[in-house]
């Protein structure tokens, strides 16, 4: 169960933020209504959620989830892949050191975007991209292993992130979509299927008991209501339009 997530608003400067999704410029105001919305559904799901001031520096912080790894044993502070995010890390571990006594880092020539990494109880898979080499997934992996938990690398082909394809639901379920419904190391989940034409969806999140998924995708939202979740649902499409999604818009422990 989660207690507390960290969120960051998004600054004015978000529309100079990376993306390929050829969507058009976000809207600043209504990113900020997005953002209060997701914040006050994961209020609902009975989280205490920290709200970081919007970073104009930084175009691409409000994806607080890229920039540590939050474990029930440690924190680890990632290095991101993108140069033009690399100062993001200063204030999430300084935010961080009020919560966690275990701090690691990951250090070049690592790098590593925690949106490449999804949590199964104590073992995690990191997709290895654009974003995370295999120099950051070893660190990764080293530092699980330090305080008894466990890595492993998933080979990305099609996906900016790990979690922009597959998303662990607890009690052995995995939404999952495209090159993900036939990877290897997901076969012993019971996988529900995201239909390709609602992609989008597939990254969604588990909040003590309720799932969280994108607003806008019948399908999806019907087939995990199937599976006994509660579920509520949060318009991010401003995020969308900068490669984003629900998971990247917090880090949750």
């Amino acid at each position: 169960m989660f207690k507390k997530a960290i969120v960051r608003k998004p600054g004015k400067s978000m529309s100079k933020g990376l993306t390929t999704a050829e969507l058009g410029l976000p809207d600043y105001e209504k990113a900020l209504a997005q953002h209060a919305e997701y914040v006050k559904t994961l209020k609902e799901c009975g989280v205490e959620v920290v709200v970081l001031e919007g970073d104009e520096k930084y175009p691409d912080s409000t994806f607080v989830e890229d920039t540590a790894l939050l474990t029930s044993e440690c924190a680890i502070i990632t290095n991101p892949g993108a140069l033009s995010r690399r100062g993001e890390i200063i204030e999430i571990k300084n935010t961080l050191k009020k919560y966690y006594s275990n701090i690691e880092e990951v250090k070049e020539p690592g790098t590593v975007d925690a949106g490449d990494i999804m949590m199964v109880g104590s073992n995690f898979y990191i997709g290895l991209s654009d974003r995370t080499n295999e120099k950051g997934a070893e660190q990764v992996i080293e530092y699980l292993e330090k305080y008894g938990m466990k890595g492993f690398t998933v080979s990305l082909e099609d996906v900016l992130h790990l979690k922009t394809g597959v998303s662990y639901l607890e009690r052995n379920n995995l939404v999952a979509c495209g090159e993900f419904l036939s990877k290897e190391e997901f076969q012993g989940f019971n996988i529900l299927e995201i239909d390709q034409n609602e992609s989008y969806a597939a990254n969604c999140i588990w909040v003590n008991d309720t799932v969280i998924i994108p607003k806008g995708y019948p399908k999806a939202k019907e087939m995990i209501k199937n599976e006994g979740y509660a579920v509520k649902e949060v318009d991010v499409s401003e995020f969308r339009k900068l490669d984003g999604g629900l998971s990247c818009l917090s880090l949750r422990f």
